[in-house]
């Protein structure tokens, strides 16, 4: 088995894995995001984009190859 962060993977897959990850941040946090980008004066897309990355160094992937 391999075991990989997200900065060990080629660009494209970290593109498709931060998009899912944009998915699930908004569906989990969206009002919740919403409303501290608004309270804060914030881009919601920055706030999103910001807290997907997060949520993507969270996770540790592997590979068996």
């Amino acid at each position: 088995m391999v075991h990989l962060n997200y900065n060990n993977l080629d660009a494209e897959t970290q593109e498709q894995l931060l998009s899912k990850s944009k998915q699930e941040i908004e569906r989990r946090y969206g009002n919740d995001l919403k409303a501290y980008a608004q309270e804060n004066g914030l881009e919601y897309s920055e706030v999103l984009e910001e807290e997907a990355i997060r949520n993507l160094y969270n996770n540790k992937y592997t590979f068996t190859i």
